[in-house]
């Protein structure tokens, strides 16, 4: 079977370029055999999973640059990474995010509007484009490389810069959520917050949902229980976000006409049959599980589409950027938590 993938965001296949299905297995394959091993390593030796699918990927990037593998890691890279971000919408259902009353809301909310504001306004400060404060923000605000790979699908492309402003995004993201899901458990613990209270912090706080459960649960079970519903609201941010990042990008390409990702419907899709409870548990595990694998599949392939070179190119300004966002996100945190 014959058909054409066109690109429409960054890692994309070339535009009217047409590959059969056969041709796509190679790359997708040695996609997910980076995502096993970035896995293995992760399950065996602590660590990130996202960060080791990058490095791993990075490793491997002479297999993107011509050869039967580029096809189907441009495909893993783009599209399997929507299929990804969609079915994150089966952790959420509105009952949930109701549960632990005004103030994650109100957290999910003002964090990653003002994170992003933050961002795009950094940004210009410190001289980068406003997307690269957007896409930047966005990650930090919302729930970490997702998040960035989501944000990322749907901005215009930027000459030279683009797979490299991601990956480095990614990589820092991951890195300090990883920092975070250590220190800031050690730091509360010495604090006059309930343990509800601390894992409203940590699900407010901190990037990526994997070090969120981490850093919840290593607290209690009821910190546990708020740090993830808290992260699943900042999840279901990504909803508002990356349609209205769509609706910008398509009214200044396309003369008004506004194009809605697919992988955005699918994610509301699923996080209202799941809210009625019309996903069994079993099914909605399964999903969970094999939205964790095609996003790690995806940033393995990103990893390999990215030389290590172009990562340095950013440059430590982008560094300090990030770390700012990250310290914003934490002291609005803290100041509602105290509040509370």
């Amino acid at each position: 079977m014959i058909r054409s993938l066109r690109e429409h965001g960054p890692a994309g296949l070339t535009r009217g370029a047409v590959y059969s299905t056969r041709s796509l297995f190679p790359g997708c394959l040695v996609s997910v055999v980076v995502a096993l091993a970035a896995t293995f390593l992760s399950e065996h030796y602590g660590g990130p999973v996202m960060l080791f699918a990058l490095l791993l990927g990075i490793a491997f990037n002479f297999l993107s640059v011509e050869g039967a593998c580029k096809p189907g890691i441009d495909f893993t890279s783009r599209t399997v990474l929507r299929f990804g971000v969609a079915l994150l919408g089966v952790r959420i259902t509105v009952s949930d995010a109701m549960m632990l009353g005004p103030a994650p809301i109100l957290l999910a909310i003002l964090g990653v509007a003002t994170t992003i504001g933050v961002g795009v306004f950094l940004a210009r400060s410190l001289r980068f484009p406003a997307l690269f404060g957007l896409l930047t923000g966005g990650a930090v605000g919302i729930c970490g490389a997702s998040a960035a790979l989501a944000i990322a699908s749907v901005l215009p492309k930027r000459e030279g810069a683009r797979e490299s402003d991601v990956i480095f995004t990614v990589v820092v993201v991951t890195t300090f959520s990883t920092i975070a899901m250590v220190l800031y458990p050690i730091l509360l613990k010495q604090s006059p917050f309930s343990d509800a209270q601390i894992g409203i912090f940590l699900g407010a706080t901190i990037h990526d949902v994997a070090q969120v459960v981490g850093a919840g649960f290593s607290i209690s079970t009821e910190a546990g229980d708020a740090a993830t519903l808290t992260k699943l609201l900042r999840v279901a941010m990504l909803v508002p976000v990356v349609l209205s990042i769509s609706f910008f990008v398509s009214r200044g390409q396309s003369e008004g006409r506004v194009s809605v990702p697919g992988f955005l419907l699918g994610f509301v899709a699923l996080v209202a049959i799941n809210s009625f409870g019309l996903v069994p548990p079993v099914v909605a595990t399964a999903l969970s599980d094999l939205s964790r694998w095609a996003l790690v599949a995806a940033i393995a392939a990103l990893g390999m589409k990215t030389m290590l070179g172009q990562i340095v190119t950013v440059g430590p300004r982008a560094l300090i950027l990030i770390l700012l966002e990250t310290i914003w996100i934490a002291a609005l945190g803290l100041a509602v938590v105290w509040f509370l």
